[in-house]
């Protein structure tokens, strides 16, 4: 595949979730199966070992055999497709990347080196020396809410400006100041938003989503960005629906103390599409399968757009 542009990335992306057998290994049968169903939804593209794909439980081997899953089947179906090169080691991070770049991804993701805080100039250096191990394929920054190092408008002008292959970011998103400073500092940088708030993202200047809803429903996460850009109003009905949903039943197990990873595959449970299993990688807990069998009467009740035939 050729790498992507700033311009190019765009729209929703679903994710490979980790299917796991008894012995917490990675059942490759059942991730084929999952990557034939995300291809066949109509997504904008697919991407491996983000959050949700536990890559911080990934040995390297597990690492360069999914990526090399991923890029197989999105080539064999003409689908754009991203590598997360994440891990919170700086020179682990590099490795994947050299590993996994004659791969060819769209797009490789990363994260800033994780346990110690960085100073604005240490920021800088990693993310070009991440891209000039990269190329041709450009970056993509993932910089979440529990990120030890913060990016803020000023950091990204400045990283934008000093590394041109950085075409996005993905992060929390913010307010309508938050996105007027974003575009202010980097106009040219695609900007991803969490998939529940996708449509009010949207109306705010974003691009689209690493999309937790395309775990719930990958057919309805398309689904629902194509009613955003027919109907706004109708997108952000669905949306404060989703909020809805949320409340019920994502907030009491994030309450509880359940890793991103579980929620996602809690959501992955929801929908049904696929046989992931609720259960992450050891020690992470799962959900139990009485909040899933909830969960599910609730979505199919209140978000019948996702789940249409």
């Amino acid at each position: 595949m050729k790498p992507l542009t700033a311009g190019e990335l765009r729209g929703v992306w679903g994710t490979i979730l980790l299917p796991l057998d008894d012995d917490d290994r990675i059942d490759e049968g059942r991730l084929a199966d999952q990557l034939d169903a995300l291809l066949a939804a109509g997504l904008d593209g697919v991407y491996a070992h983000g959050t949700a794909g536990e890559f911080i439980t990934l040995d390297e081997d597990e690492y360069d055999r999914v990526s090399e899953l991923l890029a197989s089947a999105c080539t064999a179906a003409g689908t754009a497709y991203q590598i997360g090169a994440s891990h919170p080691g700086a020179q682990a991070t590099l490795g994947r990347v050299r590993r996994a770049k004659h791969l060819m991804p769209g797009a490789f993701q990363v994260i800033l080196p994780d346990w110690l805080r960085l100073h604005d100039d240490e920021v800088v250096a990693f993310v070009a020396r991440a891209a000039e191990v990269a190329d041709p394929v450009p970056l993509v920054l993932y910089n979440p809410p529990h990120a030890k190092t913060p990016v803020p408008p000023a950091l990204l002008r400045r990283l934008c400006e000093l590394v041109p292959s950085l075409i996005g970011v993905k992060m929390a998103g913010g307010d309508h100041d938050w996105f007027e400073a974003m575009r202010r500092a980097a106009p040219d940088c695609s900007i991803f938003v969490p998939g529940h708030t996708l449509a009010s993202g949207i109306a705010l200047g974003a691009h689209g989503s690493y999309s937790n809803i395309a775990a719930m429903s990958p057919t309805g996460a398309v689904r629902w960005y194509d009613i955003i850009g027919q109907d706004p109003d109708a997108g952000m009905d669905i949306e404060r629906r989703i909020a809805v949903f949320f409340a019920q039943h994502v907030a009491p197990l994030q309450a509880d103390g359940l890793s991103n990873p579980a929620l996602d595959r809690f959501l992955a449970a929801v929908g049904a599409w696929a046989d992931i299993g609720t259960r992450p990688r050891w020690p992470l807990r799962g959900a139990p399968d009485e909040a899933v069998a909830a969960a599910r009467r609730t979505a199919r009740r209140i978000l019948p757009e996702l789940f249409a035939h």
